[in-house]
């Protein structure tokens, strides 16, 4: 095997020549299963008619997070795809044995996305980190790695990169996301051990775990095109909101005690400080605490379950900087009618969403003064 970040050919996969023009089906052996039987996942490998940046795409690294395997079965069937240069390295499912589990880890519980750049001589999870970095991040020139919220949560659509990076940058603003949020990423995850080895990698999140929803499979298809369109790869213009909002500070907002929920906000939904954004209550209806906004922000994901005890998350905010005002950001998407505005009403239909009582609207800021900031990479 190479050392990690050492680039690999696109065109040979141990003996398997993919000429200029062409496209294979490859199944790349990742792991064994308990008989003995080699365990391989799918892979589709576009050639351009000449030479051009390599960029891999792909998803289930988080075997249940499928809304991105959708979108890229759609983009490989996709016949008006056609590279004019380049080459992209399309993988639906990296983790394969998360994916047969409907599971978010490897059959020993360990996380794939924080064990890269991996080892040969490691753990399971180490072993495919490995292969998979070895076999697809050392080809590639860039990569775009497509996640959705955990189980029993939602996010809009955002991409998240090391935006200290320029080519990061580059992507991640050509991708065409409305919510950009800058990070490293966790340590071991693919993006980050990626981007640090010379591979500058975005991560793009949406939607729920188990399902593929047409919005973000839209969302998503539209970035990666977006992306091959700006690097030159295909044909075509661009097309993202007129808007693009750069968050570096993100809270979750906390139950303070238990009982059902009753949102009042969605997912992408702008909200200003000391809006309610969720009321507690017994299960006869009771309002037990109101819990709002401690800071003008954007809806990035929220729980999808009403029901929580003390301490439970319920809705991942980004705070919208100093320049933007909730207002204006609210008149821009309503002017585009575009996909934004149908996502936030497609989410919508996953939670339910009510307005606030008179008593909520006239309750003091609830929420924690210290909001825990949590790590929220996938």
């Amino acid at each position: 095997m190479s050392s990690p970040g050492e680039r690999r050919s696109i065109a040979d996969w141990d003996g398997q020549l993919i000429p200029l023009g062409e496209s294979r089906d490859l199944r790349l052996a990742v792991s064994e299963s308990y008989s003995g039987m080699t365990l391989g996942i799918p892979l589709h490998v576009r050639r351009g008619a000449a030479e051009g940046p390599v960029v891999f795409v792909s998803a289930a690294l988080h075997g249940n997070e499928i809304n991105g395997t959708g979108a890229i079965r759609q983009l490989i069937q996709d016949s008006e795809l056609k590279l004019l240069r380049g080459a992209v390295i399309f993988a639906p499912v990296l983790n394969i044995l998360g994916f047969d589990r409907h599971s978010r880890y490897l059959p020993d519980r360990r996380d794939l996305n924080r064990s890269f750049p991996g080892s040969k001589t490691g753990s399971l999870a180490s072993r495919m980190a490995r292969t998979l970095f070895d076999e697809i991040v050392a080809r590639s020139d860039f990569g775009i790695d497509l996640h959705t919220a955990a189980v029993r949560r939602t996010n809009y659509p955002n991409v998240r990169g090391d935006f200290t990076n320029t080519k990061v940058r580059e992507i991640a603003d050509a991708f065409g996301c409305e919510i950009l949020i800058n990070g490293l990423g966790p340590r071991g995850s693919l993006r980050r051990e990626g981007t640090k080895s010379g591979c500058p990698i975005i991560l793009m999140e949406g939607g729920e775990v188990s399902k593929v929803e047409p919005g973000i499979v839209e969302s998503t298809v539209r970035g990666v095109r977006n992306v091959l369109i700006h690097l030159g790869m295909v044909e075509g213009v661009e097309s993202s909101p007129d808007y693009q909002i750069e968050v570096d500070e993100s809270k979750w907002i906390r139950a303070e005690r238990g009982g059902f929920l009753q949102f009042h906000v969605a997912p992408g939904d702008i909200v200003e400080k000391d809006q309610p954004v969720s009321t507690n209550a017994t299960l006869l209806g009771h309002e037990r605490s109101v819990l709002t906004s401690p800071f003008d922000g954007i809806v990035i994901g929220m729980t999808t379950l009403p029901a929580v005890s003390p301490g439970e998350p319920i809705c991942h905010l980004g705070k919208l900087p100093n320049t933007v005002k909730p207002s204006d950001l609210r008149r821009l998407r309503l002017e585009e009618h575009g996909l934004e505005e149908r996502m936030v009403e497609a989410l919508a239909s996953n939670v339910m969403v009510t307005e606030p009582s008179e008593d909520a609207l006239a309750v003091e800021d609830s929420s924690p003064n210290e909001s825990e900031e949590l790590n929220v990479d996938t």
